[in-house]
């Protein structure tokens, strides 16, 4: 069997049943599926998958809070992962939450989801926002630090990935004072961000450059595969807006995670209801063998 049907439920607010099993298995005209966690993940091996399977599919199971991924067979798990930060992995954008706490929260946002939807050059808007914080003290980094908690399921995917002898990084268009701290609770290999500048405490209104955008991304993603000795099929991306999108592109998988409308219209394999576990049952991982540290 060529092609691998994965469908996960978000597993707080729905249980994946029998038959929603059955009705995608006969969709793909499948084999016989394989329980990854029960009630949250089922895979199906099938010999081709229409390109109107994602489509179809979230039509029939999206409204149940069903996500449904498409994988090759061959190569399903990934040697490298890079992963997007800010609404990825952890919850929210740590930029719009040191932004409310200096109380320019709704300038900083819109800007915010101008730059997400591809609206706006990202390098053009971060400086932005970001010289709209000039004069405040970067104690407003620590408040927003205290208030920013991962989102479910990313210790097992590092963990996980990392168990299996995968290399991990972070790699974020926010800032290290974030990713450095995200790095050490996840357990990611490395961690690589834009650098905030300050003097005396007090934040100077400029980042450091060059500014860390997606084709750093996507720098990131080969070098690390270059690095490992795998191509570029052996990688696993995951994000949420429209700096992540060539590095989403450019992996063997590339994960969209409640994503931004310009990342669903581009990218076929979509998270939209289940947590970052997803990501590793799209890699055939059984539930049974997730890491938590």
């Amino acid at each position: 069997m060529s092609f691998i049907l994965t469908l996960v439920a978000a597993r707080d607010t729905t249980s994946l049943s029998e038959g929603q099993i059955t009705a995608a298995r006969d969709m793909v005209r499948g084999a016989l599926p394989v329980i990854l966690s029960s009630g949250e993940a089922a895979e199906i091996a099938c010999e081709t998958v229409s390109p109107s399977i994602h489509a179809a599919a979230r039509a029939a199971f999206g409204s149940s809070g069903i996500d449904v991924l498409v994988t090759r067979s061959r190569g399903r798990r990934k040697a490298v992962l890079v992963a997007d930060m800010d609404s990825t992995i952890v919850q929210g954008e740590t930029l719009d939450d040191i932004a409310e706490h200096a109380g320019i929260g709704d300038a900083i946002a819109a800007i915010t989801r101008r730059s997400m939807n591809g609206e706006i050059d990202f390098s053009e808007a971060l400086r932005e926002r970001v010289a709209l914080l000039k004069g405040h003290s970067t104690d407003l980094l620590e408040a927003a630090w205290r208030q920013t908690r991962l989102n479910a399921g990313a210790r097992e995917l590092i963990a996980t990935m990392k168990a299996h002898n995968a290399v991990t990084a972070l790699v974020s268009g926010g800032f290290t004072f974030f990713t450095s701290r995200v790095q050490e609770q996840c357990g990611f290999n490395e961690h690589h961000a834009n650098l905030l500048l300050s003097e005396d405490g007090v934040m100077t209104g400029a980042v450091g450059e060059p500014v860390l955008g997606p084709d750093a991304k996507l720098e990131h993603l080969r070098r690390l595969a270059e690095e490992r000795g795998v191509k570029m099929s052996a990688t696993l991306a995951i994000g949420d807006g429209a700096n992540d999108l060539p590095m989403l592109k450019a992996a063997g998988l590339g994960l969209a995670f409640h994503a931004k409308p310009i990342v669903k219209a581009e990218i076929d394999n979509r998270i939209e209801h289940a947590s970052l576990r997803a990501a590793l049952f799209a890699q055939g991982y059984p539930a049974s063998v997730f890491r938590d540290e």
